[in-house]
């Protein structure tokens, strides 16, 4: 095959250079230039770190909002266990979680600490409330020794806390 040794000829212009562009045109045009960019660089992005293992991201542990003492409570469980659990859950969201105490000198309170005062001093329903949330516990996180202890392992209140609303959907979901 031939090489050419010099480039084809550019041919001269005959019509009128093209009108200037207005500022939408222009702007328009750097649009579309930058989103085919990005989107390049997305994909660009995902091929590079295709071979990459990631551990999924429990929402509940990223997502928090401000809680105020005025956050109303949610509509009650109809069954006593399930109402316990969700009225301790909404005491810790009001009143603070702590770790450490059953309630410490700011008037927060751990896990078991809510349930007790929640089931004004009704000592079967506070149990059965605890029997629960170890179920709730031990599902998701195997052997556990108490709630105490349970509550103790964690420096934030978010997953006690999450746990003991889930304990409260699943005392409801047994009609407890």
């Amino acid at each position: 095959m031939a090489h050419p040794t010099h480039a084809p000829p550019i041919p001269a212009r005959t019509s009128a250079p093209p009108a200037e562009l207005s500022l939408e045109a222009r702007m328009a045009a750097t649009d579309a230039a930058m989103t085919i960019r990005l989107e390049e660089a997305a994909v660009a992005y995902e091929v590079n770190t295709a071979h990459i293992d990631t551990v999924p991201v429990d929402l509940g542990d990223v997502v928090t909002l401000p809680l105020t003492p005025t956050l109303q409570p949610p509509t009650p469980y109809p069954t006593p266990v399930a109402a316990l659990l969700q009225r301790a859950h909404h005491r810790l969201l009001t009143g603070g979680w702590c770790s450490g105490a059953l309630v410490d000198e700011d008037g927060t309170r751990c896990l078991y600490g809510a349930i007790h005062i929640e089931a004004r001093s009704d000592q079967s329903l506070e149990s059965r409330g605890l029997e629960v949330l170890m179920d709730a516990i031990r599902r998701k996180f195997g052997d556990v020794d108490s709630v105490p202890s349970f509550n103790d392992g964690f420096a934030s209140g978010r997953t006690p806390m999450r746990m003991l609303d889930q304990a409260a959907s699943l005392a409801d979901a047994r009609g407890l």
